[in-house]
């Protein structure tokens, strides 16, 4: 988990650091990429975490199993870190004591 962790974070920051011809290809305003996954590829928020004070990561999924990962910087731009299919949200379930 730590290693996925890690390689999103790379991911984010390569985002906000590619060349402008390059990102303005994954990058819109966070309105507009949220509206988007909504409305094409019905993919809803499903966790979130913080980068750093200026970058934030969401992950987008959708009944189907597609799924989406943001990373969303303080100025309200978006840029699209990864895409995929075939999601599965792990359940955890905690141990009762005496089971």
């Amino acid at each position: 988990m730590r290693r996925l962790m890690v390689s999103i974070v790379g991911a984010a920051a390569a985002a906000f650091s590619a060349a402008p011809a390059t990102a303005a290809e994954q990058c819109a305003p966070r309105a507009d990429m949220i509206k988007a996954l909504g409305e094409k590829f019905r993919e809803n928020p499903t966790a979130l975490g913080v980068v750093n004070p200026n970058v934030i990561v969401e992950v987008f999924v959708s009944d189907k199993g597609t799924w989406t990962i943001l990373a969303s910087d303080t100025r309200g731009q978006s840029c699209v870190v990864s895409v995929g299919e075939g999601w599965e949200s792990a359940v955890t379930t905690a141990a009762l004591p005496g089971t």
